[in-house]
């Protein structure tokens, strides 16, 4: 697939063509330029998104604390 650049206001621009097309359109997007290539993917979950999860954990969430794994073995380094 080809697709061309051009500008929109101070900025340049690019059209995807409908077969490339993000399914959402209420997320950012981050875009980063390796080379001659430039990548795009959907911003990840912010710290502020995550303290928000474990704010909704209950009160009495793992108060007896971890199950016991038991030992393991390792290699030494």
């Amino acid at each position: 697939m080809r697709t061309r650049v051009f500008q929109s206001g101070n900025s340049q621009a690019v059209r995807i063509p409908k077969e490339l097309q993000f399914s959402r359109l209420d997320v950012e997007y981050e875009i980063e330029r390796q080379g001659d290539s430039l990548i795009i993917r959907p911003v990840g979950d912010s710290l502020a998104q995550v303290l928000d999860r474990f704010a909704a954990f209950s009160e009495d969430y793992m108060v007896e604390g971890r199950p016991d794994q038991g030992d393991q073995d390792r290699d030494p380094l």
